[in-house]
């Protein structure tokens, strides 16, 4: 499978992934790597992220900041 996250700036515009092009095998892959970089995502102006399975949404978008 072809797991991937889609990224939004605050204006709700879909921007380029600012730590490049991101695939994983498995959706638990793509979980743990946006875990564990989320901080670097905001820091570049990422506010949210939606996962993707190949071209399907599969929940999202969801905001990185902490509540």
């Amino acid at each position: 499978m072809d797991w991937n996250w889609k990224y939004i700036d605050a204006s709700g515009a879909e921007v380029v992934g600012p730590l490049g092009d991101q695939r994983f095998p498995t959706q638990a892959d793509a979980e743990t790597w946006v875990g564990e970089t989320w901080q670097d995502l905001l820091a570049a102006g990422v506010e949210a992220v939606t996962l993707y399975e190949v071209n399907r949404a599969v929940y999202g978008p969801m905001g990185l900041r902490p509540e």
